[in-house]
């Protein structure tokens, strides 16, 4: 876990000194390392008819690339099939490109304490992304603002075991389309100083991302490091589209990260059946790492798989349910066979209300995504109604819970002070342990402490207004935003970045299309 940080003013002398005294205190975890099995559920025959089966539906049946001359034409000099916008790989030709991808890599941040190691036996945890509609307890369900998202923004610096400050965490809706990813992105970089991610709904806008990241970090700095981890999906079934394969053309070029996940509803976009779905997903990653690679070979990628069930009454997707569950449990499987980060899971749920449905919903994804061994984990954090709303309440519920995950992570200790002989000795039969040595030593560190849920006796928790867990999250936010110290920022960088943002809206009138 990092230490200790204290947030200062840039007030020199006696100024400094007091601003230093009153600063807010607070810890950002590390990423998690996890000293725990994977839960696997296909043996190697089942992966390996999987693996063969995707590479039938690359030969045989092919993907789209629409709207995408370039990338038929990186795709023909390649050796693979093209006819129109048909891309057929030939067996084996994915998979080689997808071995110059690295297995595991750094995304840096502008505070190198908060750096996250994606690959391997890491969990980065990001919040939620994309939800149009917010939602509080004050203010009830509504359309996002640029207000909201720099809300949320705050509220993930501030999060204990909260990685990474994500992206879209909410759309802010009453800023233009065309020039929204300016302010996103301004708030990410001067709000927080955790790691980010990119636009990618144009590919001027995910230039965009890498000019600024540019004065950020340095423009050496930027082609040298990794510093966004952007989110490419797929249009399952087998489709990639113009917008989003120009976008990640944008990042490999310049040595930025993308997660290149097809977008699943079983029954929808893939097959009903969980073996189906794999082969398909399998299928969609292989040819969509491999053209990443076509475009820089080396060029950092995570493997994705967003995937959810239906209902087949009403047609609105399911989370949390067992199918979704083995589905990433596979995809985790293949991803390692694959040699590559993996990216699923998340708060999921489909409840309107941070409600019992919802923590229900959420703690099966949450648990799948540790178990299942995804190393970049987004929306870990305030997803609510499907992914439409992001709720601030359930932001710090999840966020709170996310400790809980670091702690099972930890896996069980066996040294000599965790066997406890010497507590065991020293209390004997009929005794009790809280006054033993061994207690004293441990108890501060020993169990995972919410701080949000009450445990308090019913008399006191009666008398403190009988609130519920939406209440106590709805006051733990507003004490959040309250003791909220912008990290420091070079003031030339902050003032180049603001000229940056202003230049560029000054130059394209304004859309909402």
């Amino acid at each position: 876990m990092a230490g200790e940080e204290r947030r200062r003013g840039r007030g020199g002398g006696g100024a400094a000194r007091r601003a230093a005294r009153s600063a807010v205190s607070f810890e950002t975890a590390r990423y998690i390392e996890r000293k725990i099995p994977n839960l696997e559920i296909l043996d190697v025959e089942a992966l390996e008819v999987i693996e063969a089966n995707a590479e039938i539906i690359l030969e045989e049946i092919g993907v789209n690339f629409v709207e995408n001359p370039k990338a038929l034409q990186r795709w023909r000099d390649a050796g693979a099939d093209v006819d129109g916008e048909r891309v057929r790989i030939p067996r084996g030709l994915a998979r080689q490109l997808c071995a110059t991808a690295p297995s595991q890599f750094t995304q840096m941040a502008r505070n190198p304490e908060r750096h996250v190691e994606i690959g391997g036996r890491n969990l980065v945890l990001a919040p939620v992304y994309g939800p149009p509609f917010v939602r509080d307890l004050q203010g009830g369900r509504r359309y996002a603002t640029m207000a909201d998202f720099e809300k949320f923004v705050k509220l993930g610096y501030m999060s204990k075991w909260l990685h990474h400050s994500g992206g879209t965490v909410c759309e802010p809706t009453d800023v233009p389309v065309n020039k929204r990813h300016l302010d996103m992105l301004h708030a990410h970089m001067t709000l927080s100083d955790k790691p980010f991610m990119g636009s990618v709904t144009e590919p001027s806008r995910a230039q965009d991302s890498v000019e600024m990241c540019e004065i950020l970090f340095g423009k050496d700095f930027v082609q040298e490091n990794t510093v966004m981890t952007s989110l490419i999906n797929i249009n399952s079934p087998m489709t990639f589209d113009d917008v989003m394969m120009g976008a990640l053309e944008v990042y490999a070029q310049n040595n930025q990260a993308c997660i290149i996940s097809p977008f699943i509803v079983g029954g929808a976009m893939a097959p009903v059946s969980v073996a189906g779905t794999l082969t398909q997903v399998m299928a969609e990653v292989l040819a969509g790492i491999a053209y990443s690679q076509l475009c820089r070979q080396g060029a950092p990628v995570i493997m994705g798989a967003f995937v959810t069930s239906i209902d087949m009454n009403s047609g609105a997707p399911t989370f949390g349910t067992p199918e979704a569950s083995q589905i990433t449990y596979g995809a985790g499987q293949l991803a390692r066979r694959l040699g590559l980060p993996f990216r699923s899971a998340g708060s999921f749920c489909g409840s309107k209300l941070p409600d019992a449905q919802a923590a229900y919903e959420t703690a099966n994804s949450l648990n799948m995504g540790l178990l299942s061994g995804v190393n970049f984990m987004l929306h870990a954090c305030g997803w609510l109604e499907g992914g439409l709303v992001a709720s601030f309440e359930k932001f710090v519920m999840d966020a709170d819970q996310l400790g809980a995950l670091h702690h099972m992570a930890r896996g069980v200790a066996i040294d000599e002070d965790s066997l406890a002989m010497d507590a065991i000795r020293e209390v004997g039969p009929g005794g009790h342990y809280l006054g033993c040595d061994h207690t004293q030593r441990n108890f501060k560190t020993a169990f995972w402490k919410s701080d949000l849920l009450d445990y308090k006796p019913f008399e006191t928790w009666d008398d403190e207004g009988a609130r519920d867990t939406q209440a106590l999250a709805s006051l733990r936010v507003d004490k959040m935003l309250a003791d909220y110290q912008k990290p420091a920022l070079d003031p030339a960088i902050e003032e180049a970045l603001a000229a940056y943002v202003a230049r560029k809206k000054s130059e394209a009138p304004d859309s909402f299309m």
